[in-house]
């Protein structure tokens, strides 16, 4: 399959000035997250889009795989046995994740064709967050704008290199999540701490297993007004 098939993209509406790369998360899909991303809105009433017109943003896809425990076809960016307890059985991630980090690296090399790498962010929710930090938080080959991610965890933590540069981190997690508990989300923080990142770190009570409205949805936007934006 075509890179380009495995993107979604909604184009800015002013002139081009940053990229936005989120994943989605498991037996999710591109589209699914696009639309859904796009409906959170910010206390102003404002969406993504409409606050950041010279953003570009980018979904990529997440190829099928067969889930070894559930032994059905789903999207996802590497098999596991379990989200809420993602060390178990950790053999079943490491193929997924090598060929996954390949894709997304694509997709980057792609952008930068257009755009200097230090105005990409790159991020994602759940799976598709622990996949970009897999990426760019722990052995990427490009040092990026900045990193968001929601409700996630981070895969292989005592497999990994520490990253030979630092871009600036935003987390969140809400502390309803049924899906990935918060304990994996703080986990996450501490771990990227240890490693020399400096990371900004939001907690909400309500919001499962997605984004604070709108609280959450201010938080981030004021993450990328200064990282991206220098307000």
């Amino acid at each position: 399959m075509d890179l380009q098939d495995r993107i979604h993209v909604v184009a800015p509406t002013r002139e081009h000035t940053h990229t936005i790369i989120l994943l989605h998360g498991r037996d999710s899909n591109a589209s699914e997250f696009a639309s859904e991303f796009f409906e959170s809105q910010a206390s102003n009433d404002q969406t993504p889009p409409k606050i950041f017109p010279t953003f570009k943003w980018v979904f990529p896809a997440a190829k099928p795989r067969i889930s070894a425990r559930f032994q059905v076809e789903m999207s996802q960016w590497f098999d596991m046995w379990d989200v809420e307890k993602h060390e178990e059985r950790l053999e079943l991630q490491k193929e997924g994740l090598e060929e996954s980090r390949s894709f997304i690296d694509d997709v980057i090399r792609k952008e930068i064709l257009s755009i200097p790498a230090d105005r990409i962010i790159l991020g994602g929710i759940s799976q598709g967050c622990a996949m970009a930090a897999a990426t760019s938080l722990i052995d990427g080959n490009h040092k990026l704008g900045g990193f968001i991610g929601f409700s996630s965890w981070m895969p292989f933590v005592a497999h990994t290199p520490v990253p030979h540069y630092t871009i600036p981190v935003f987390l969140a997690h809400c502390r309803d999540d049924q899906m990935v508990p918060v304990e994996n989300g703080r986990n996450l923080r501490e771990d990227l701490e240890r490693r020399g990142l400096v990371v900004t770190w939001k907690e909400y009570e309500d919001g499962g297993h997605w984004i604070n409205e709108p609280q959450g949805v201010d938080d981030v936007v004021k993450f990328l007004q200064k990282v991206a934006l220098g307000h």
